[in-house]
This record gives C-alpha cells, sequence and structure tokens, in this order.
C-alpha cells in the first residue's frame, strides 16, 4: 500500500504538496541529500522511495541496524563505477541512520560531499543529536509529521477498497465503534494501522455473503489494548519537560497526563522519581521544605512496592507538588555562588574558620579567633564566613522569596540573626535591629559579641 505518486501520499501536505520542497524536487527531477525525521509509521520510506525512482537515478537501499562501513565502501564502489561509465547517479536511502555510529556515518561524507552518492536518511531521533554535524550541514532535514486520525482512516479505507495491492478482493466492512478502537490502537502509526487491519481481515470468518464484518468486540480483541504514541529520545526529553513545566505551573491535572503518559510507554519511574527529587529544590525548595521529603518517600515506595502500585506513590508526589507553593530561590541562589567560585577562583577560606588537627596548624593560626555560637545568647555571634577577598556587591548570595513558608523562616533567621547577614523579604524594614547596618555589608570585620 505504499504511495506510487506524491498524490496518493497523506498527512505530509507540507512537503508533498505542489510547490512544497519535495514536490519541487521531484519535479525538477535535481535530488539533494535529504534526512527524513518523523515518528514511525508517518511516511518516511515512501516518500524516500518515490524520490529514489526518479530517471537518471538507481537507487540503493539498506538498513544502519543491520548494514557496517564495508556496506557503504560498497555501495560507493558501485555507485562510483556507475557514475565512470554513463553518468549515472546513485541514490542511497539509509534506514534508522541514527542506528549508525560516527565512524559509520563519517564514511559517507567524502562521497555525499563530490556527489558519488544521493543520501537520503530517515531517522525517529532528533538529527541534532544522531547524525554527526559534519554530515547534518551536507543535507536538508525535512520533519515529518504524525499522521492524523483522518489520514490514517482514509488509508485504511483505501487498503480494504484496492484489489491489486489491498484488501479489496476479500471485502470487510468496520463499523463506526470498529473504527475508533482500529484508530486508537494504531497510535497515529500508519505501519501499524495497516499491520492491525490486516491480521482483523485474516482472523474475521466470511459471512453467507463473503463479507467480513467484525464487531468491535473482536477489533479490540486483535488490538488488545491502545499503546500511546512514544517515539524515542526525543519523545523521552519532551514528555519530562512537559511534565517538569506543568508541575511548575501548578497544574496538577496536566502533572498526571504526563506522569501517565511517561510510565505508560514504558519510561523507567526510577527516571521520572529521580527528576521529582531536583524539581522539589529546584522550583518548590523552602516554599514548602517538606516537598523534598514527600519526593523521597515516593522514590522509596516505589522501589519498595515496584510496578504497577508504586505508580500511585509517584502520582501523589506529583499532585502534592504541583499544588505546592513554587520559589526558585535555591537555584537561583545556588547560580550564584557558583558564579563565585568560577569567577574568583579558589579563594582562602579565612584562618578563624580553618580547620586545626595538629599543633603546627594551630601555630600558623588555622582556627585562630574562632568564636563558637552555642556559648553566647542565642547560640549564634555575629561573623563573618565568607572569603575576605569576595567585594561587598557580591557578598549577599541567598536571596529568598516571599512564596509558602520560605518568608517565615527568613523572618525567624532574620530575628535570630538581627538582620546580620542581610537576609529578607523585599519590602521588610531592618529598623530595630541593633545591627541593621552590618546587614547592609556582611563581610565587614563583625563587632565583638
Amino acid at each position: 500500500m505504499r504511495p506510487q505518486s506524491f498524490d496518493e501520499v497523506l498527512g505530509q501536505e507540507h512537503l508533498t504538496a505542489p510547490g512544497a520542497p519535495l514536490r519541487k524536487l521531484h519535479d525538477t527531477g535535481q535530488l539533494a541529500s535529504l534526512i527524513f525525521w518523523g515518528p514511525p509509521g508517518s511516511g518516511k520510506t515512501s516518500l524516500a522511495m518515490l524520490l529514489s525512482d526518479l530517471p537518471g537515478y538507481v537507487s540503493e537501499h539498506f538498513s544502519a541496524v543491520m548494514s557496517g562501513v564495508r556496506d557503504v565502501r560498497e555501495v560507493v564502489d558501485r555507485a562510483a563505477r556507475r557514475w565512470e561509465r554513463n553518468e549515472q547517479k546513485t541514490v542511497l536511502f539509509v534506514d534508522e541512520i541514527h542506528r549508525f555510529n560516527r565512524a559509520q556515518q563519517d564514511a559517507f561524507l567524502p562521497h555525499v560531499e563530490r556527489g558519488t552518492i544521493v543520501l537520503i536518511g530517515a531517522t525517529t531521533e532528533n538529527p541534532s543529536f544522531e547524525v554527526i554535524s559534519a554530515l547534518l550541514s551536507r543535507c536538508i532535514v525535512h520533519v515529518l509529521k504524525a499522521l492524523r486520525e483522518d489520514d490514517l482512516r482514509a488509508l485504511a479505507e483505501r487498503a480494504l477498497r484496492d484489489e491489486q495491492r489491498g484488501l479489496g478482493k476479500l471485502p470487510m466492512t468496520l463499523d463506526e465503534d470498529g473504527w475508533q478502537v482500529l484508530l486508537r490502537h494504531a497510535g497515529l502509526d500508519g505501519r501499524r494501522l495497516l499491520n492491525t487491519l490486516e491480521m482483523i481481515h485474516a482472523t474475521t470468518p466470511p459471512d453467507a455473503d463473503s463479507a467480513r464484518r467484525p464487531d468491535a468486540e473482536w477489533v479490540a480483541k486483535i488490538c488488545e489494548r491502545p499503546l500511546p504514541v512514544h517515539c524515542g529520545e526525543e519523545d523521552h526529553f519532551d514528555l519530562i519537560s512537559a511534565l517538569h513545566k506543568s508541575l511548575r505551573g501548578s497544574d496538577p491535572h496536566a502533572s498526571l497526563y504526563y506522569l501517565a503518559r511517561m510510565i505508560e510507554t514504558g519510561e523507567d519511574p526510577l527516571y521520572i522519581a529521580r527528576r521529582l527529587v531536583r524539581f522539589a529544590s529546584e522550583d518548590v525548595g523552602l516554599a514548602d521544605p517538606s516537598a523534598l521529603h514527600h519526593t523521597l518517600a515516593a522514590k522509596d515506595a516505589y522501589d519498595f512496592i515496584g510496578s504497577p502500585e508504586g505508580h500511585l506513590a509517584l502520582a501523589q508526589a506529583v499532585v502534592y507538588l504541583a499544588m505546592c507553593p513554587k520559589s526558585n530561590s535555591i537555584y537561583t541562589s545556588y547560580d550564584r555562588a557558583a558564579a563565585l567560585v568560577r569567577d574568583l577562583g579558589p579563594l582562602p577560606v579565612p584562618l578563624r574558620i580553618r580547620n586545626a588537627p595538629t599543633s603546627l596548624m594551630s601555630d600558623l593560626g588555622y582556627g585562630g579567633g574562632y568564636r563558637y555560637p552555642h556559648n553566647s545568647p542565642g547560640h549564634w555571634i555575629p561573623e563573618a564566613y565568607l572569603p575576605d577577598e569576595i567585594p561587598p556587591s557580591r557578598r549577599t548570595v541567598y536571596e529568598p522569596s516571599d512564596q509558602g513558608r520560605e518568608p517565615d523562616l527568613t523572618r525567624a533567621h532574620r530575628r535570630r540573626t538581627r538582620g546580620y547577614y542581610g537576609v529578607g523579604t523585599s519590602g521588610e524594614s531592618d529598623s530595630g535591629d541593633s545591627n541593621a547596618a552590618d546587614a547592609r555589608n556582611p563581610g565587614q570585620n563583625p563587632p565583638d559579641s
């Protein structure tokens, strides 16, 4: 049932309609090296075959799963001989090109550069990550879209009518419920649709009129259950990004949906749990410190009971994280600290807070002048702990938000330290703090206790 012309191609109008890029290449007969990137069953191989059948070209086809560098050399040698004998060009179609390693992809480079071969590669993975940059720069990347439901139905109906290439010689009809079951099971994959349709046809006995009329219940038995679409590494990152952003946006409905999408398509639940733990610190932080405990508990629960029961622990953590107040102060504050380290290098730790395990180190001043906070009222002493070389303008590293519990922690800290470290939410006054001036420049030498 592969399309015999561009007019039969379904779902890729942006590439195949009159005036679209691939139609222009086909009509002019001048091919360029191409990469087709799209989900399974979207028509990558069919488009490659339509283009490689152009007059003046010879088509070679192999799969990256089954072939190696020696196969590449052999096909290039054949292509070179064709060109030398009669100036006939070779179109080399490589299915699953992302399966080739760097050395195998490198083998194409000089021959694509010289024009010995016109390369058409197909991949379900993002070519930005899976195809080497030197080869990618010599190809035009075209993105194929997943087939729409009406495209799938049109494809199936065409197969049921076609007596030469399809199932038309032995008629079969589906009721509307049967169509819905079949289309859901196909998961936007044309190849899966046709394979399933063929299985239904083969297992449905003809009635007295020699027609096959499977009902929805039988179609469902053949299909077993619909599988959500999960195409590979690209979807892996798209879905975890969608989950993270839905949590950050405090949407429990979308968060649960993307969690289910990942779990039901075979994602490692512990990978999801690790990302939830990261989220608890990056996007919730001190607005709700217990969020970190909830996510770690969900990870432990899944570790303990496994699938599928452990999925509910992850779902509970997801809903909790979505409904939490949000703060990214820990994330941004750590970035400021890391920037200090990168920009200023390994500054010496002040002698007064260094460890002094030996008498020599004590004689050199290690730990000299250190004052033990627990010996003072309130268990606190005003002290500058940052390296003295950090300029005053960069000594404020942690900046709290005004979300959730963080303001309470901030106010309690400021009361205990009398504002010395300058930590506070915007708009709060330092009046009444005995060391308010120190809070403006906490790096100055501290007053005596």
